[in-house]
């Protein structure tokens, strides 16, 4: 077996609670088939480690037996989507958001709710992440999906700068656009900027932090031209037309929003706790990070993969146990630490090994503020016309009322 860095955290929580107290008394010895991705091979073979310790140490007899298809750029979804109706002997998957209508629409899925309910530590799981995987599955009573890990996205800022722009860190969305500005320097005195407050994604993927912008002026995206929506895109404007951000912003996508503020030519920018190594290994202790600040409103991007169990699954209260042990005990701290993605269980949050990491605790501070885009038939199409229809209005040539009218006829036609 690999050797694993649990720093003790495992043998804390296995002491009070390695797999919670069973609700169902009638579970007997059983294999459960659990289908899931890992990105690359250490990931890989974590799991099989997290797998090996589950089926040594469970009091039930129950046998996981883990096969693994690559993620292959999203393709994993259809794999898994085809070989259930093709009658495969799946119990468990891991499985996007995203991904969860073709499964609900197809009777593949079992709704969770009944075994969350009669689980003793289900407080232990945000009641906004519950919340967001009854959205994804269309209905505020049923759950398909059991919250794993997630990424959530945070403002990663320059602390030297925000000390020569002679500013603390922003706690209200107001006090933010105020630090943008503060933050675009002019160090030369040559009439241009020598560091822009803000590192703007125009491009693919900059939907997600620009919808921070319309849910602090009061939006949402049940409705993209409500005044507030409007006065957020506003905003979003105003930092491109008032040179606050790089004149390259409509076509900044992830890789120059990262090289931009590892160079020092941004003081902030948008991104998650899978930004954090690099940005210390390249600035020492010159990055901070804190959450987008709230206004009238507040939101956040979440990543997230989470487990699902299949309605086929015959041993569903065997299944749930695998599923909880990853949720909140030893099997969540394994991936997560192995990973280094967040965890959903308050319990590991609050254990040493995550509130040493600064990134981490910005990350938790998050969760309840966090969401999804609509998923939508429409959203796919709309994400990809969104940096287009932006751009437009960045360079003037529609007006933040237009540009919203464009982006809500897309996404609630």
């Amino acid at each position: 077996m690999r050797n694993i860095k649990l720093t003790g955290t495992i043998i804390a929580l296995a002491a009070s609670a390695a797999f919670g107290t069973c609700a169902f008394a009638d579970i007997e010895p059983c294999t459960i088939n659990y289908v899931y991705w890992a990105d690359n091979t250490d990931y890989s073979a974590l799991m099989q480690d997290i797998i090996a310790k589950f089926n040594a140490e469970n009091e039930y007899g129950i046998e996981v037996v883990g096969e693994e298809i690559p993620w292959d750029g999203g393709g994993y979804s259809n794999t898994l989507f085809n070989t259930a109706m093709g009658g495969a002997d799946i119990d468990v998957a891991t499985l996007k958001l995203t991904a969860t209508p073709m499964f609900v629409n197809n009777d593949l899925l079992a709704d969770l709710v009944p075994f969350v309910d009669a689980w003793e530590d289900k407080d232990v799981i945000s009641e906004n992440l519950y919340n967001i995987m009854k959205e994804a599955g269309g209905s505020e009573d049923a759950m398909y999906l059991m919250p794993w890990n997630t990424q959530i996205l945070y403002v990663y800022y320059r602390p030297s700068v925000f000390e020569e722009a002679g500013i603390e860190v922003p706690t209200t969305y107001d006090e933010l656009l105020a630090a943008i500005e503060k933050c675009t320097i002019d160090r030369d005195g040559d009439g241009k900027a020598d560091v822009y407050g803000w590192g703007m994604r125009g491009a693919a993927g900059g939907q997600e932090p620009w919808g921070s912008f319309i849910h602090a002026r009061g939006g949402d995206w049940d409705d993209l031209t409500t005044p507030e929506a409007v006065a957020g895109m506003q905003d979003f404007i105003d930092i491109y037309q008032k040179g606050f951000c790089p004149p390259t912003a409509t076509n900044d996508g992830f890789q120059e929003i990262i090289a931009n503020f590892k160079s020092g030519l941004t003081a902030m920018t948008v991104h998650h706790i899978g930004s954090s190594k690099g940005m210390v290994e390249e600035l020492g202790e010159d990055v901070g990070a804190f959450i987008f600040p709230a206004g009238e409103g507040q939101w956040t991007s979440m990543g997230d993969t989470e487990n699902v169990m299949f309605e086929s699954c015959e041993n569903k209260e065997a299944a749930f146990e695998w599923i909880k042990y990853l949720a909140a005990y030893d099997g969540q701290v394994m991936w997560c630490e192995g990973t280094g993605n967040i965890p959903v269980s308050t319990e590991v949050q609050q254990t040493e090994y995550f509130q040493s990491d600064p990134f981490m605790v910005v990350s938790f501070g998050g969760v309840d503020v966090a969401g999804i885009l609509p998923i939508k038939d429409e959203t796919t199409e709309w994400i990809s016309n969104w940096p287009a229809t932006i751009s437009q209005a960045l360079v003037g040539d529609i007006s933040a009322e237009e540009c919203m009218q464009i982006l809500n006829d897309g996404l609630n036609p």
